[in-house]
């Protein structure tokens, strides 16, 4: 009788994760062509869209896809904010979206987390880290965008002289408030969703802030000399906001 209940308990597991799996590739097929429609991402931007989208709600759910949708909502908002001013400037995004390169660097490091999140057993260590990747991705993006569609003149990180707008590495009180709030909303949403307790969104704002500052850091020394790319500053940065925010979890935990 025990084997017959554990073969039940087993194939009502499988036919479980079946349809969360099914319900996964719909998701992320209805979202990936809506993210293509608004121009959001071009056709290879789509498909590495897709891609991410699938692992993150496969491995963490659908609370990692609304994440998800925070990062494409204020992103593409922030995007078009100001549109005609950047194209005057030359510095507006490509009409047709963001790239699989751009897509990956800001979103990759969310989804291996996710993965990791799903491989450890669920270890909430890789949820707080993934969080604190999509609020640095969310928050990079809002900063450089509505830093670039305000008429100010902004100035270097690193040495803090006036530079033309769209210059790496050049940062302004505009983009600085925006880019801490939007971290804070995808924070937020992401605890309001379950995806975290609300201890740890100190630690996921925090690195996310000091995230954002690194990428201009970086876009100000090693991207301006021509040693690596955007796409790479865009890696690291969200990189370096998942491991402090995994490193700070003990100090936000509750007791």
């Amino acid at each position: 009788m025990a084997s017959y209940r554990l073969i039940a308990v087993t194939t009502l597991s499988g036919i479980i994760r079946s349809n969360s799996l099914w319900i996964a590739a719909i998701t992320t097929v209805v979202f990936t062509a809506l993210a293509r429609f608004m121009r959001g991402v071009s056709r290879s931007g789509a498909v590495a869209g897709a891609v991410i989208c699938f692992a993150l709600i496969a491995s963490a759910g659908l609370g990692a896809f609304i994440g998800l949708i925070s990062v494409f909502a204020l992103t593409w908002i922030a995007t078009r904010f100001g549109y005609r001013r950047k194209q005057i400037l030359g510095i507006a995004e490509r009409p047709e979206g963001r790239k699989s390169s751009q897509v990956s660097a800001n979103l990759g490091v969310a989804a291996a987390c996710a993965i990791l999140y799903s491989l450890s057993h669920r270890n909430s260590l890789f949820l707080v880290a993934m969080v604190a990747a999509f609020a640095e991705a969310g928050a990079d993006t809002v900063s450089s965008e509505l830093g670039q569609a305000a008429n100010r003149q902004p100035r270097l990180i690193t040495t803090w002289e006036s530079v033309p707008a769209g210059t790496n590495g050049a940062v302004s009180i505009i983009g600085t408030v925006s880019g801490v709030l939007s971290a804070a909303v995808i924070a937020g949403i992401s605890v309001a969703v379950g995806l975290l307790p609300w201890q740890h969104l100190p630690n996921c704002l925090g690195a996310a802030a000091v995230g954002m500052f690194f990428d201009s850091i970086l876009g100000a020394s090693l991207e301006r000399q021509g040693r690596i790319g955007n796409d790479a500053v865009n890696l690291l940065s969200t990189l370096l906001a998942a491991i402090l925010a995994a490193a700070t979890v003990p100090f936000f935990s509750a007791k």
